[in-house]
């Protein structure tokens, strides 16, 4: 068989809006591609984001930062940045368990499957569709790698970085998991996202922790989800009252953004539909987890990775705020536990609970 000959301007036009169908054809809802250059400011905002300490723990972002800055940090051979969006829109309101308190709030986009497999998964097969129709080298990213995938995604067009500096899609709203291909062919970009959030703050004030020190600016130390996911160790104390029944990440900022009215739930992936068990948890069964009833409950799931001890940490926290007594035996149980910051969190819920 005969290899396709290399791209040239008209060709690549061509391959751009075939790779874009087949984009669609293999489960993503968007399609957009820019150059490895798009994102020069990127470097020197993720610096000062850094030098404030908003990234709290997160240290694997600092120790990879002059790779994360721009694609070429990453890759000096990248020339074409394919962004993808692949939607994971609830079917049901994510604040509609703010006031269950017997009930764990999990995360939309963690209540399906794990999004890196089936990112990663449609990505790999969108790869193979490429390098059969033209000659390149490429490299797939979901997530995990040193990429700034939301300033690519908003410099490709698929949307912009809102106030609560996640992606907002003015067809998905803010329910997107972002994927994305290096790759070394040239091939014509897209325009960028126009940035449409005007004078709403709904996001700003939505949040209970008061996490945004300024519009378009998280501080991670304050935010729900990474205390509740990327923290390991005791939650500052001042902070738990907010965190109320969250047990796994916050969608709040999320699900009061205008946008979503756009957002279908008919669009989403399947592979992305809730677990019924994992829509309202009772924080008493996640008060008595071992490790694996952890594992068992939990396989296939984003929340495997933080472990049994977060998790019950977690529990206990949401225990405490939610006003009922009737927690306490599981509570006092865990004041014997291994880990003695789930031992912090039980004895800090049963203070709260008189």
């Amino acid at each position: 068989m005969t290899a396709p000959p290399p791209l040239d301007a008209a060709r690549a036009d061509a391959f751009a809006d075939a790779l874009k169908a087949e984009a669609i054809r293999l489960g993503f809802a968007d399609c957009r591609i820019t150059s490895a250059d798009a994102i020069p400011d990127a470097g020197e905002r993720l610096r000062d984001w850094l030098a404030a300490g908003h990234h709290g723990e997160m240290g694997w972002m600092e120790a990879r930062a002059d790779e994360r800055a721009s694609p070429r940090g990453l890759w000096g051979d990248v020339r074409s940045v394919i962004m993808l969006g692949m939607a994971y829109t609830p079917g049901h309101d994510p604040l509609a368990l703010a006031d269950v308190p017997d009930r764990g709030r999990i995360s939309v986009y963690a209540q399906g499957q794990d999004y890196h497999d089936i990112v990663k998964k449609a990505l790999k097969a969108l790869a193979r569709w490429m390098v059969e129709q033209a000659p390149c080298a490429l490299k797939v990213f979901v997530d995990t790698a040193p990429v700034m995938e939301k300033p690519l995604a908003a410099a490709a067009g698929l949307g912009w970085q809102g106030k609560h500096s996640n992606m907002v899609s003015r067809g998905e709203g803010s329910w997107l998991f972002l994927g994305s291909i290096y790759t070394t062919l040239d091939l014509p970009p897209d325009a960028p996202g126009r940035d449409s959030c005007g004078s709403c703050d709904a996001c700003q004030r939505a949040c209970p922790t008061d996490a945004f020190p300024a519009p378009y600016r998280l501080d991670a130390r304050r935010c729900v989800s990474y205390l509740t996911i990327e923290h390991k160790g005791p939650i500052p104390e001042d902070l738990r009252p907010g965190i109320g029944n969250r047990i796994y990440g916050c969608d709040d900022c999320l699900a009061v953004c205008p946008w979503n009215k756009f957002a279908e739930q008919a669009r989403a992936h399947r592979a992305f539909l809730p677990r019924a068990e994992l829509v309202a948890p009772r924080l008493g069964d996640l008060l008595n987890l071992d490790d694996a009833g952890f594992r068992e409950m939990f396989a296939g799931s984003p929340i495997k990775r933080i472990g049994r001890n977060r998790m019950v940490r977690n529990a206990a926290i949401a225990a405490g705020n939610s006003g009922d007594g009737g927690f306490r035996p599981a509570l006092e149980a865990l004041l014997a536990d291994e880990d003695p910051v789930v031992v912090d969190a039980a004895g800090w819920a049963l203070g709260r609970l008189g």
